[in-house]
């Protein structure tokens, strides 16, 4: 039993040790198949995640374009709105011009029908666009672009234009499957697109420089388009008739000089010009048919011919406004010297004057052009054209913006001519001067030697027209100033600053003591008279305030005294009316007594003065 005990101990252990084998074994696989189902769950995850991460990011951006196309709204003064209506302009002269032809030339449609199609098609795209671009066109309701889709939408479908542009889209090709594709006569209708190709010569005229020369152009384009269709629709008309019929008509096309299309044409094209021109010169018509298109296009070009004359008429007289309105003048000044006998030499020098004003473009009156501005925009003009100039003078650097802006708006330009003096010494100083365009000397008061050079940018004065106490100069010139040659110069009065710097008092303050610093560093500045006249000044400025308080007092006076008398006068109105009422009311009580009197009797006044009857019954009245 010693000797089975181990191997039965084994023999009893090895069928549980097999077992708990089997059992690993199983955990193992189970284990192993639980990570497969794990790693695939986790791909198909990813999978999913991914899948759906990229369906959302796909549905975000279609939502984002979405959006963008629903906040998309075009506003008639963008630039882009202008060049878009440039190439809608291009398709529809496209259809003014070869459609028509192509509708009357047969060899001209045939010959490159491929180039037709594609052309064709490309201007049905345009419009279809333009079609939906229109519908998200904005416009201006009380100062605001108008961005509502429904509202744009329904305020285009209301209008003309709308329907025109409805009916150049219709899809009237569609009849080449039945006539073939050499009849361009179906796509007459794109030629309606025209309101938009007006629109945009409107706004051309609008941002040109040269409004005049743009006018003329469009009246010759015009001009052109009418003697154009003319010529095709004579071809088209010779063709029905036959070519050759009569004399009339276009010739035989089999003859030499007229069998191919550029003879054809140029042909037919003078044809039309000297018909519609009425110079005439041409074979007179043979038919009825002939006769009245000839009729037709007699009219037609006495309606042209007025049309040209009136036009170019009124064109030339608007470019030629601003030199008759400068003539005029220079007239009224040449009739002025004549009359009053001015010296020969000075008569010259006031026409050389004139004639350096208009050849240097300096004739337009700045203030007269820019009145009919808002003062918002005449005053970001100024900015934008003098303000750089402003700050080039020492007092008026670091100052206020609005200080600034007011001081813009009261620069006045001058001219002098060459020789003139500007200001002399001892001259009391009321304007300060900024040198824009020419040199200015310095002078001796001989006028020939000089002291110093002035150019563009600098100026002079500014100091004597801040009147500022201590000064040794006070408030007068030091100093000859003559123009060398024509000089342009800004001029800013002593008043004007004073007006402007009223709202600004501690600009003033400030300038005062720029002012100061500049006479200090210069020596010109006495400070026992400056502290003397700085208690002269609070006296003068005690004495203006009160002035002002007078005047506000007697303001306000008036207007009670005004007060006083209309109530006075309402009052005395309704008196008299109630006066009238009560003569009225006393006629009436008369009238009732004298009625009592005759129905009861005698009426006697008893001793207490009231009225009774014979009987002594009191009458109350």
């Amino acid at each position: 039993s010693k000797d089975d005990g181990p191997a039965g101990r084994e023999r009893s252990v090895s069928p549980q040790s097999v077992s708990e084998d089997q059992l690993g074994g199983g955990n193992r696989e189970s284990r192993e198949h639980s990570q497969q189902v794990t790693r695939a769950s986790s791909c198909s995850l990813c999978f999913s995640q991914r899948f759906c991460s990229e369906t959302q990011n796909r549905g975000s951006r279609n939502g984002l374009k979405k959006k963008k196309w629903d906040l998309f709204v075009v506003s008639p003064s963008d630039d882009v709105y202008y060049r878009w209506l440039f190439v809608i302009a291009l398709a529809v002269l496209y259809n003014w011009f070869l459609v028509v032809a192509r509708a009357c030339f047969d060899e001209l449609q045939v010959s490159n029908y491929i180039c037709w199609l594609v052309l064709d098609y490309l201007s049905d795209a345009l419009y279809i666009t333009d079609t939906c671009v229109r519908l998200r066109t904005g416009f201006l309701e009380q100062g605001l672009l108008v961005k509502d889709h429904a509202k744009l939408r329904d305020s285009y479908i209301r209008t003309l234009q709308f329907k025109l542009d409805l009916l150049s889209i219709l899809p009237t090709d569609l009849g080449y499957i039945s006539t073939g594709i050499h009849t361009p006569q179906l796509r007459f209708n794109r030629l309606l697109r025209f309101p938009r190709m007006f629109e945009f010569f409107d706004r051309t005229e609008t941002r040109t420089n040269y409004p005049n020369i743009f006018r003329i152009c469009n009246l010759v384009l015009y001009i052109l388009v009418i003697i154009h269709w003319n010529a095709c629709i004579f071809y088209a008309i010779s063709k029905s008739l036959g070519f050759g019929s009569d004399t009339w008509v276009f010739p035989n096309i089999s003859k030499p000089g007229y069998s191919t299309l550029t003879q054809s044409y140029v042909y037919c094209l003078y044809w039309s010009t000297l018909t519609l021109t009425t110079i005439g010169e041409m074979p007179p018509p043979v038919r009825d048919e002939e006769y009245v298109f000839v009729v037709f296009d007699f009219l037609v070009g006495v309606l042209i011919f007025a049309t040209i004359v009136g036009n170019v008429g009124s064109m030339i007289a608007n470019m030629n406004a601003t030199r008759a309105e400068f003539q005029a003048r220079i007239d009224a000044i040449k009739h002025y010297m004549h009359f009053r006998k001015v010296s020969r030499e000075l008569e010259t020098r006031v026409i050389k004057w004139f004639d350096y004003l208009w050849t240097n473009k300096k004739a337009v009156d700045e203030q007269e052009v820019l009145k009919n501005l808002p003062n918002k925009l005449r005053a970001e003009i100024a900015i934008n054209v003098h303000l750089e100039t402003l700050k080039k003078v020492r007092i008026f650097q670091d100052c206020e913006a609005g200080l600034l802006v007011e001081l813009v708006l009261k620069l006045r330009p001058q001219v002098f001519s060459p020789g003139d003096y500007i200001c002399r010494k001892g001259d009391i100083g009321k304007e300060m001067y900024i040198i824009k365009e020419g040199k200015l000397a310095v002078v001796a008061d001989d006028g020939v030697t000089q002291y110093a050079l002035l150019t563009a940018g600098s100026c002079f004065g500014e100091i004597s027209i801040l009147n500022i106490k201590g000064s040794k100069m006070g408030n007068r010139r030091t100093a000859n100033i003559r123009s060398l040659g024509y000089s342009d110069l800004f001029c800013l009065s002593k008043d004007d600053l004073m007006e402007a710097v009223t709202e600004y008092p501690d600009a003033k303050t400030v300038l005062e003591e720029r002012g100061r610093e500049i006479l200090m560093k210069e020596g010109l500045l006495d400070e026992n008279a400056q502290s003397g006249g700085l208690q002269k000044e609070d006296t003068e400025e005690k004495v203006e305030r009160l002035e002002s308080s007078l005047d506000t007092l007697q303001t306000r006076f008036a207007r009670l005294l005004s007060e006083y008398t209309h109530t006075q006068q309402r009052l005395k109105q309704r008196v008299t009316l109630l006066e009238h009422f009560l003569n009225q009311t006393d006629c009436c009580a008369e009238a009732n007594v004298n009625d009592m009197d005759e129905g009861a009797g005698t009426v006697t006044e008893n001793e207490t003065g009231f009225v009774a009857h014979t009987d002594g019954s009191p009458i109350r009245l």
